[in-house]
């Protein structure tokens, strides 16, 4: 199997016309969208998008989604845009991230401001000119008092005045407007039952929407936000128990900080996945959405808490777990000295003392490969996803050792792995010493999964 990898280029830059990697890369979107089809994608960004001129791009790659079955509802802000209308009357308040006192003055610029940016997302979505992205496209863009809020009140002495937090959500007419294909527009105010309005943080309201509506992501488009690894490369994957580490070390920058904090908060609230993309790279979204690594940060709910390293005291349990497999020949026999033997490759869950999965990692980094082995969930704890998070556990280690390619052997379970996208491979595929010891007589088979 080959291991080169094209470069991936700007969409501006890519070939006019090279017809086999278009049909690849059209096959390969293909599981994407038939997941992402019906579900609801919550897409938020700062007014910083709208003054940076990226509002116009954003809108042609919300309408293929729209196009593919996408639900959306878009949650804008106006920071820079209050900013400048407060600046040009003279005022001296000036706006930062998050929630901040409002007074009457401001609550009128914000009104301004997000009347205008209203205005530019509607006229956008309005486009269909020939021979371009948006040509045939005829979506509407629905905006209304969706959002009831309350005054933030008088906190530590001081006094918020016009600046709201979210009450709730007019949860039917949103759903109602989504289902029918319209897309659903947030401005950052909200109302109360009184007719007074409020200034909203655009991500204290886009993470209640997300919440409130369950849906299955919540998209930040940020000025170059994500978190980044100690190599300096984007952290494509962070748990929220990580993600929260890493806010309480406070090494992060104000507005990375808050756009994370946000969707930590998103994702413990219930929402499925939670993402931090920046718009300055063209085409991002749709590079996060529909590539398999993406090119922002993504904050999972990583449920299985207790995922850990295995130790010698272990053994024992994974042996237990081990035997059944190996008694009806799913597994080929280890004996009880090569688990030990191999002990600190493997990765067990373990829930009240009592361990009820494993996996294990074998490094052939000769060849940039992987193997994973022993991939086993109890019977009493299957099919509530743990094995997709043991695998998705094993595909990060092996990934950050550097290994290109992931493979295991199997005898009874391929189509698990094949719906994971792993493709069938050969006994030559294998790495040089993997094939030295590969039992024929078992003729398991390969499948092998690029990372």
């Amino acid at each position: 199997m080959a291991t080169n990898e094209p470069d991936t280029v700007s969409a501006q830059d890519a070939p006019e016309f090279a017809p086999a990697q278009f049909v690849r890369w059209f096959r390969d979107v293909a599981p994407y969208v038939h997941d992402f089809r019906g579900k609801t994608f919550i897409v938020a960004f700062g007014g910083e998008l709208v003054g940076d001129g990226a509002l116009n791009t954003l809108v042609q790659d919300l309408s293929l989604l729209s196009a593919l079955g996408v639900r959306l509802v878009l949650v804008h802000g106006s920071r820079p845009q209050v900013n400048e209308q407060l600046k040009l009357k003279g005022y001296n308040t000036q706006f930062g991230r998050g929630t901040e006192p409002t007074s009457a003055e401001a609550l009128e610029c914000a009104k301004e401001a997000a009347g205008e940016i209203r205005l530019d997302i509607e006229a956008a979505f309005s486009q269909g000119l020939p021979n371009t992205p948006m040509s045939h496209a005829h979506i509407r863009v629905i905006s209304g008092n969706f959002v009831t809020a309350r005054p933030v009140g008088i906190i530590d002495g001081v006094d918020y005045k016009h600046a709201g937090t979210v009450r709730k959500l007019d949860l039917d007419a949103i759903k109602s407007i989504i289902n029918q294909g319209a897309i659903v527009l947030l401005s950052p105010l909200g109302f109360s039952p009184t007719g007074e309005a409020f200034n909203l943080a655009m991500e204290d309201l886009a993470t209640s929407a997300a919440a409130s509506l369950r849906a299955e992501k919540l998209i930040f488009l940020t000025q170059g936000r994500t978190v980044l690894d100690a190599d300096g490369a984007v952290d494509t994957e962070l748990a929220r128990e990580d993600a929260d580490a890493l806010l309480a070390a406070g090494t992060l920058d104000e507005d990375t900080a808050s756009f994370l904090r946000h969707a930590s908060l998103a994702v413990k609230r219930g929402v499925a996945r939670a993402h931090l993309v920046p718009y300055t790279l063209d085409g991002s979204m749709l590079l996060e959405i529909f590539t398999h690594d993406g090119v922002g940060t993504m904050v999972v709910e990583d449920t299985l808490d207790d995922l850990r390293p295995a130790t010698v005291d272990d053994v024992g349990a994974i042996v237990q777990l081990i035997d059944p497999l190996e008694a009806d020949g799913t597994l080929v026999p280890r004996g009880r000295s090569v688990i030990e033997r191999d002990v600190e490759k493997f990765t067990v869950l373990e829930h009240d003392g009592v361990i009820y999965g494993c996996v294990a990692l074998m490094p052939y980094m000769e060849d940039n490969m992987a193997e994973m082995a022993c991939l086993i969930v109890h019977p009493e704890w299957q099919g509530t996803g743990e094995g997709e998070i043991l695998l998705r556990h094993t595909e990060s280690r092996a990934r950050a050792m550097g290994a290109r390619r992931l493979f295991v052997l199997t005898t009874r379970t391929s189509h698990w792995f094949i719906k994971r996208g792993f493709v069938q491979g050969g006994i030559s595929d294998l790495p040089r010493e993997r094939q030295a010891h590969y039992n024929r007589s078992r003729n398991s088979m390969i499948f092998i999964k690029k990372l």
